[in-house]
C-alpha cells in the first residue's frame, strides 16, 4: 500500500522544514496571543504581540528538537511524545506570557492584593496558550499534507 502524502512509513507526519514550521507558528500564534492578551487582558497590542513572539521563540526550538528525536521511534511513541510535549508547551507559554505581561495591563485589570502587581488571570493565559497552540498544530498538520 502506498504511503499517503505527508505521512512517513511509521505513521508520523513528515515534518516541514524548520523555517517554514517556525514561520507558520508565528503567523498563527502571534495574532491569537495579541487578540487574547490585548482584547481580553487589556495589555497594549504591541506588548501582547511581543509576548506571543517571545514565548514561541523560547518554546518552538525546544519542541522541534525533542520531537525530531521522538520521530525516530514507532508511531505510538511519537504521538505520545507529541501530546506530552504540546501540553508542556501550553503550560510553559501560559506562564511565560503571564511573566512578560505582568504589570503591563491597563488599570481596568485589578492589581494582585498581595503583591500590588497587575497580573492577567491564569485562565485567560491558559486559554490563550491552548487556543494558539491548537491552532498552529492544526495549520502545521495541514501544511505537512
Amino acid at each position: 500500500m502506498p504511503i499517503p502524502p505527508g505521512r512517513s512509513s511509521r505513521g508520523t507526519i513528515t515534518p516541514v522544514p524548520y523555517p517554514l514550521a517556525l514561520a507558520l507558528t508565528l503567523l498563527v500564534e502571534v495574532p491569537l496571543y495579541t487578540a487574547a492578551l490585548a482584547g481580553l487582558g487589556r495589555v497594549r497590542p504591541a506588548r501582547a504581540a511581543l509576548a506571543g513572539a517571545a514565548v514561541n521563540g523560547l518554546t518552538h526550538p525546544v519542541l522541534w528538537w525533542s520531537l525530531r528525536h521522538a520521530a525516530a521511534g514507532p508511531a505510538a511513541a511519537y504521538w505520545t511524545a507529541f501530546a506530552l510535549a504540546e501540553a508542556s508547551v501550553c503550560a510553559v507559554e501560559a506562564v511565560l506570557a503571564g511573566l512578560l505581561t505582568a504589570g503591563r495591563a491597563a488599570p481596568a485589570v485589578r492589581p494582585d492584593a498581595r503583591t500590588g502587581t497587575v497580573r492577567l488571570p491564569g485562565p485567560l493565559l491558559a486559554a490563550a496558550s491552548l487556543t494558539a497552540n491548537a491552532s498552529s498544530v492544526l495549520v502545521g498538520m495541514l501544511a505537512a499534507r
